[in-house]
């Protein structure tokens, strides 16, 4: 038994011993994983403030940056119009006999343009000069035999309030025969002539003629009711005319102050010369307004802003501890942005260089070469 005693005993020693080796040995381990673990995250920030975050350096190109104007334009479409652009509608009621223009045709102020039927006003006119005759010898007579004090006064004083009368109603009649007639009320072109001859035409609901005067001309354009606080008369405007190919600088020369309920606009118009008729009504115009200007501001492409979480940043080229070039990634704050460019409010100062060529495939810290 003791025997048997001290063999187990002995086997328990043993056991013992071997197990506090299993498990010094585990503890070491965790140990080492740990060394290495730190050993590797220090080897990453001495990478980093070396410049060595990537295995190769990234060729790049940069634009130092600087201060400089800065607009914005609001665009918008808009036409040719005639700064004389007349509707011409009859002045009386009737059949349109004759038609005397026709459409392109230059005319003047008072020219006929068209006739309406007016032989019954001119039998009546007829009527009305042959009774003159008449009426005009009775009161002579009437007056000559009054200055001999002879007849009555209220003979005398008849005759000539009918002969007055019948002045008067020749005087109507002549009236409504020019109304017959249907002239232009400037000097212009005969731009449309929606009439036919032996057509009925109705004052102020037919239109009979469209008569413009492009000598001067004017852009129109209907601006969006978001930008009426912003737009005024007097703001500067670049005008280009697609087919021409020509752009000039002008002001608006008019803004109104109504908004149209149904597309919630509101007019404008610049005002331009047109002596040498080069503008046609109707011609297309794209209108630049200028909404912003900044005499210093600090702008960028674009396409050089890259979006994470919702905020801007950009890359620019630094150094780092050891003097050598590396890329940073810098938040950016942004503006207005026009025909390409960004202003930038926060982020860039004057003089900071901006990666614009390889900026896609640099890393924060990364080694350049420009």
């Amino acid at each position: 038994m003791k025997k048997i005693l001290l063999i187990a005993v002995a086997g328990l020693f043993i056991i013992s011993c071997g197990s506090d080796k299993k498990s010094k040995l585990e503890k070491l381990k965790k140990q080492y994983d740990e060394i290495a673990l730190q050993i590797k995250d220090l080897e990453k920030e001495i990478a980093k403030d070396e410049g060595k975050g990537t295995d190769k350096i990234a060729e790049v190109a940069i634009k130092e940056v600087k201060a400089e104007e800065f607009n914005h334009y609001l665009e918008v479409q808009g036409k040719i119009d005639g700064d004389e652009n007349v509707s011409v509608s009859p002045k009386m009621l009737g059949v349109v006999t004759s038609i005397d223009v026709k459409e392109g045709q230059d005319v003047t102020k008072g020219q006929i343009l068209a006739q309406i039927d007016d032989a019954v006003l001119k039998q009546s006119l007829a009527a009305l000069d042959s009774s003159l005759v008449f009426v005009n010898n009775l009161y002579l007579k009437q007056k000559r035999l009054w200055e001999q004090k002879i007849g009555s006064e209220v003979q005398y004083l008849t005759a000539k309030n009918n002969k007055e009368n019948l002045e008067n109603n020749i005087k109507t009649a002549k009236e409504q025969i020019a109304l017959a007639k249907i002239v232009s009320p400037i000097n212009g072109t005969i731009e449309e002539i929606p009439i036919k001859v032996g057509q009925s035409v109705t004052p102020g609901i037919t239109t009979a003629f469209r008569v413009v005067n492009l000598s001067k001309v004017k852009v129109v354009a209907d601006i969006a009711e978001a930008y009426s606080a912003k737009l005024k008369k007097g703001n500067e405007v670049i005008i280009n005319f697609p087919d021409l190919d020509k752009e000039i600088i002008s002001k608006i020369s008019f803004a109104s102050k109504y908004i149209n309920t149904v597309n919630r606009t509101f007019a404008t118009e610049i005002l331009l010369d047109n002596s040498n008729q080069e503008y046609r009504a109707n011609m297309i115009a794209v209108v630049k307004i200028n909404d912003y200007h900044a005499d210093s501001a600090i702008v960028i492409p674009v396409n050089l802003l890259q979006k994470m979480d919702e905020e801007n940043y950009i890359y620019m080229a630094g150094k780092n501890s050891n003097n050598k070039n590396i890329a940073k990634k810098v938040k950016v704050k942004t503006g207005q942005t026009y025909n390409g460019y960004t202003e930038i409010l926060d982020g860039l100062k004057k003089g900071d260089k901006v990666i614009t060529v390889g900026y896609q495939n640099v890393e924060d810290g990364q080694l350049l070469k420009f």
